[in-house]
Formats: structure tokens, C-alpha cells, sequence
């Protein structure tokens, strides 16, 4: 059946690779003359984009592989930059495509209709959105490549991936990705701030706010589809002295849990000590597409349980509200 519906589409999606550690400049640039080919460009820094076709193609009276090798053209003549090009009917499909180009350049369209034995041969880990934990524990498994993923059934790859994990897996081994080319602009930081009316002396209260503000900003990136690298703790105390302190995170993250738990590291770095604070600020650093990286599969049960609650508060929020659901220690003031 999913080789049938992938019959009927087109290939839509471009997934465009620059090469690594590219400038951020040079990125942008990139990235402007994918908007020169279509309106519908997703930034995926720091060094990938995708852009809708369907509108072009029509626009510019051509097909998508004659597409990709004009944008190959323009990048090398105007910035000095090749690109790596994988075309599909989806984003995974398109992805895919693109991580199989070896050369430091080139365009790789798969056709619709022949999605599903071209992703079988390849190993499991060439899937977009397989991480190398994923792919030892399927290996682990006995399955090697896409085709194996695609024929176990959605369930069994649950059980080894994980829930949420294990479905994705499932759906695009099969070639299953409904998920839009989506407009975003390149955006490298995010930040929330507290100015707080008195002094703060509090240790207790001033760690409500820092909490309050790691779970105003979990959400701002989740709603955004980013991930943070890293983050940035600012204080400002009474006499216009500040106190500044960046760290990265483990892994990229915009789950409350990550976030918190090195937002009180930093905080704890500061030794405040009664320190006479005005304000504080959190800034998320160094943001990805969260498509762009891969979750690991946890097995700890009460770190699954909190993921779970988070969806729920999310959905909560979209429908009353970004206050209707908080921690109650953010209900601490400052005195």
C-alpha cells in the first residue's frame, strides 16, 4: 500500500547538504539562493536546508533533478560552495538521498514509485533520523538494513527502539513521512528573561525563577521545532555588575529535564551566596531542527514516564494557555 501511494506523488522535497563547518555566512547565502528557486526553504542549520518543489517546478517549467543541478551551479560559481542534493516525495526520502552522495557534490532523485526498493538494500543506519545507538540496537537485533527494518513488524521495532521512536522508524522504512517542508528562518539563539521587582536574596526563590524560565524556553524551542546545543546564564545584581557563564548540553535537547539540570549546574557555578540579584536571563544556544538530530533511546523508565507527562502539559498549554500547567515550586516569590 505504501509503495502505492508513493506511485501517486511527485518528487517535492529537496534536501540540500553544504559542507561541513561551513561559515555561518556563507550558510545564509546558501540558503538565499534556495529561496531564488522556491518560497518554501527550512533552514536546517548549521549546514542543511530543505525547499518545497511542487510550486517551482511549475514555476520554472522544469523537473527536480534539472532543479538540483541548476542550484549545484549557482552555489559553486557565486559562493564557491558544491552542494550535496537528495531529491523525494518526502523529507526522509529526500534526506536519505542526500547522505548517499559521496562525491563532495551531486544530485540524487529517487522516484516516487521506486522508494521502497531503493531504501531496502541500504544499512539500516543511511535512514534519516536513525542515530548510531538506534542502529547498533537494531543491528543488535538482527536487523542490517532498510529493507529488514521495513518488514519487522511496527511493534517489535517499538519494543527495541522505544515508543514514539520505534513508530517513526517503522513508518519511513516504509516510506511513510507526511511531515510538510515547513518556512524557517535561520534562528541561532533563543533567550527568556526574569527582572525581578526587589532584590533577590532568596537561593530557593531565585531557583523558582531559573525553573520557571528552563520551562518557558523547553517550550519556545519545542513550538519552534529546535533543539539547544548549549545555554547561557546571565545574572545582574544591584550596581549594574553582571555574571555570565555558557555550557553545552550533553546531547541537543529542548526537553525541561536537560535543560534544568544544566541550568542548576550553572547557577550552582555562580555562588551566588546571597548575592543581591535584579535579574536573569537563559539564552539557548547554538539551535538545530530537531529533525536534524537523532534521540537516543533511553532505558530509564522514570525519564520515559517524564517525556510522556511533557507531551501532555504541551498539549494542555497549546489548548489553555502557556500558564495553565507549571511546577509548583515556580509559585515561589521573590522577597
Amino acid at each position: 500500500m505504501a509503495a502505492g501511494v508513493q506511485a501517486r506523488q511527485v518528487a517535492s522535497v529537496m534536501h540540500v547538504r553544504c559542507p561541513d563547518r561551513l561559515p555561518e555566512d556563507v550558510y545564509r547565502q546558501v540558503l538565499e539562493q534556495l529561496a531564488e528557486l522556491s518560497p518554501v526553504v527550512q533552514a536546517l542549520p548549521p549546514s542543511a536546508a530543505l525547499m518545497e518543489l511542487k510550486g517551482a517546478l511549475r514555476y520554472h517549467g522544469t523537473d527536480a533533478r534539472r532543479l538540483g543541478e541548476v542550484l549545484r551551479v549557482r552555489t559553486i560559481s557565486r559562493l564557491g560552495v558544491d552542494v550535496r542534493v537528495g531529491i523525494g516525495p518526502s523529507i526522509t526520502v529526500a534526506a536519505t538521498a542526500s547522505g548517499q552522495i559521496t562525491e563532495p557534490g551531486g544530485v540524487l532523485a529517487v522516484d516516487p514509485s521506486q522508494v521502497v526498493d531503493w531504501l531496502g538494500p541500504l544499512p539500516v543506519e543511511a535512514l534519516h533520523g536513525i542515530g548510531p545507538r538506534q542502529a547498533q540496537d537494531l543491528r543488535n537485533f538482527g536487523v542490517h538494513c532498510v529493507g529488514l527494518l521495513a518488514a519487522v513488524p511496527p511493534a517489535t521495532v517499538q519494543r527495541v527502539l522505544g515508543g514514539r521512536a520505534g513508530r517513526l522508524a517503522a513508518d519511513r522504512a516504509r516510506g511513510i513521512d507526511p511531515r510538510p517542508v515547513t518556512p524557517r528562518a535561520l534562528l541561532a539563539s533563543a533567550s527568556v528573561s526574569r527582572t525581578f521587582p526587589r532584590h533577590a536574596l532568596d537561593g530557593a526563590a531565585v531557583r523558582a525563577a531559573l525553573l520557571d524560565l528552563v520551562i518557558t524556553l523547553a517550550l519556545q524551542l519545542r513550538g519552534r521545532g529546535q533543539v539547544a546545543r548549549g545555554l547561557t546564564l546571565t545574572l545582574r545584581f544591584a550596581g549594574g555588575t553582571t555574571w555570565e557563564k555558557s555550557r553545552r548540553l550533553p546531547e541537543a535537547s529542548a526537553h525541561d529535564d536537560d535543560l534544568r539540570a544544566l541550568s542548576y549546574r550553572l547557577i550552582d557555578a555562580a555562588g551566588l551566596q546571597r548575592g543581591r540579584l535584579t535579574g536573569i536571563t537563559l539564552k539557548g544556544e547554538d539551535l538545530v531542527a530537531a529533525d536534524q538530530v537523532a534521540e537516543q533511546i533511553s532505558f530509564d523508565g522514570a525519564r520515559e514516564a517524564r517525556l510522556l507527562a511533557e507531551e501532555v502539559s504541551d498539549r494542555i498549554r497549546a489548548k489553555f494557555g502557556p500558564g495553565a500547567i507549571r511546577p509548583a515550586t515556580t509559585l515561589l516569590r521573590v522577597s
